[in-house]
């Protein structure tokens, strides 16, 4: 089995309603020709690059398929291309890498930031607080805090 990705931009004039009824009848078409839907991303409306007939926004479906052939291909390019909903689209031929992106992006490991915490700078067992900081903290704690820091600056 091949896998393929479509991808289409649909008109955002259109009522919620109607743009998912849009991507369900192209899930239904690849199906029908006998596709299985690996996964569909709604990315919802996004700015477009350039102004595509007067639109300045477009909604994104993204639709990764596997097909034993790509007999199909031709078929859904050219309902695409004869529908007045989809403003663009493209389909492309996934290789090995292309689909272990994919799965990767789907499970998390891909798109994700870990960040790492800072630790906090300690000087002579005692955080460290700047002169202007130690204005603010009761003068308790300052007059520690400021005299460990006066030491190391002067």
């Amino acid at each position: 089995m091949k896998h393929f990705e479509v991808s289409f931009i649909v008109d955002p004039v259109l009522s919620d309603d109607e743009v998912k009824s849009t991507a369900q009848t192209y899930q239904e078409m690849l199906t029908n020709e006998g596709a299985s839907i690996v996964h569909v991303d709604e990315m919802g409306l996004k700015p477009l690059a350039y102004p595509i007939n007067k639109r300045s926004t477009g909604v994104y479906f993204c639709i990764e398929f596997s097909a034993p052939n790509g007999s199909l291909i031709g078929k859904m390019e050219l309902a695409m291309k004869r529908d007045e909903r989809i403003m663009r689209y493209l389909t492309v031929s996934l290789d090995k890498f292309g689909v272990k992106y994919n799965e990767d992006k789907r499970n998390g490991k891909i798109g994700k930031k870990i960040r790492k915490e800072k630790p906090i700078p300690v000087l002579m067992n005692k955080p460290y607080v700047p002169k202007a900081a130690a204005a603010i903290i009761p003068d308790i704690i300052a007059d520690d805090l400021v005299d460990d820091i006066v030491k190391i600056d002067a």
